[in-house]
């Protein structure tokens, strides 16, 4: 090993056999693409062949439920030994029962078949808002990203801002005329949201950058952070249309929080209705950016930025041709 790398860190070589968990989700799709264009040999954990592009069905694929801990732990993946994880698996509802099923069980079974065919370096896709956990799926995650820790596995924990797709919900509305709806008065929050190809592009880079070994790695996309209320005037700038705002009132959620809690203990099929009003209150509320320790304060400036694609270039895109793929489905607000 030479000086260029720090001790304990060997680069994954480019033709490595890398397993990837999560690889038909939203992001997981695209950190697919960029693993075979950087010449990795890929291996897939699919729930089922149908999610899977027609361009990457070529790579090697195990049909296997990721939850179930029996069939995890039976999982033949072949004599090779693999180099290196990424698991971007996410649940999708973020539903109680769900989350830990997800964010938790699924990755201990990952990390389980990852140690049992010798890969030395596990990269997990998390989220930034685990820094202020107040909801299931964040709880969850963060029982996860403790035991990869502890695992004592070589690992890099990825914790990007916002999505471009969480902010796509009112393109089509504000498209066809209708106000841009904010909580409070628009400011109360904001994010230096990163494009689904630049967020790939630096999971990727994990597998050889050594200063990213053993690290927690919050990651934004480039340019400064944007409130929402700055992001509704840019898509009426982009549509040539006069912005118009519709203020909604955080109250709403105080309101349907309890109900929601309170009648949950004698029907449980509402808890999950509770904890993504919890959801929804706290995206309303919070920031995507870093969390200062010391002050307890979003700091947009220290959040760092990675990339080149810009929110107003997705913007652009999506009112040129459409939503497709970027349907946010039981995760939209508005």
């Amino acid at each position: 090993m030479t000086d260029r790398y720090s001790p304990g860190f060997e680069p994954t070589p480019p033709d490595g056999r890398v397993l990837l968990a999560g690889a038909t989700g939203y992001i997981g799709k695209f950190v697919t693409r960029e693993l075979v264009s950087r010449g990795y040999r890929v291996v897939c954990l699919l729930r089922d062949d149908s999610a899977l592009p027609e361009e990457l069905s070529h790579v090697e694929r195990h049909i296997v439920n990721v939850c179930d801990n029996a069939a995890m732990s039976t999982l033949n993946l072949g004599e090779e030994p693999l180099a290196a994880v990424i698991s971007c698996l996410a649940s999708r509802s973020g539903g109680i029962q769900d989350a830990w099923a997800v964010e938790h069980q699924a990755n201990s079974n990952v990390i389980r078949v990852a140690r049992n065919n010798g890969a030395q370096r596990f990269i997990l896709l998390s989220a930034i808002c685990v820094q202020k956990p107040m909801l299931a799926f964040q709880h969850a995650k963060l029982a996860f990203e403790q035991e990869l820790v502890r695992s004592g596995m070589a690992y890099a924990i990825v914790r990007p801002t916002a999505f471009f797709k969480s902010l796509a919900g009112q393109v089509q509305a504000v498209a066809a005329g209708k106000p841009f709806n904010v909580f409070g008065n628009g400011s109360l929050t904001a994010c230096k949201p990163i494009s689904e190809a630049d967020l790939a592009h630096f999971i990727a880079d994990c597998l050889t950058d050594p200063s990213r070994h053993n690290a927690i790695l919050p990651v934004g996309g480039p340019g400064e952070a944007l409130t929402p209320r700055e992001q509704g005037e840019l898509l009426f700038r982009l549509c040539g249309r006069t912005p118009r705002f519709r203020e909604v009132p955080l109250a709403l959620f105080d309101v349907a929080i309890p109900v929601l809690a309170g009648l949950s203990r004698l029907m449980p099929a509402l808890q999950d209705k509770a904890e993504f009003a919890r959801i929804g209150r706290y995206y309303a509320s919070e920031s995507m950016l870093l969390l200062n320790s010391d002050t307890g304060q979003y700091d947009g400036a220290a959040t760092p930025s990675w990339g080149t694609d810009t929110l107003e270039d997705f913007y652009r895109r999506v009112l040129a041709q459409g939503m497709a793929g970027q349907e946010l489905g039981l995760h939209k607000l508005f």
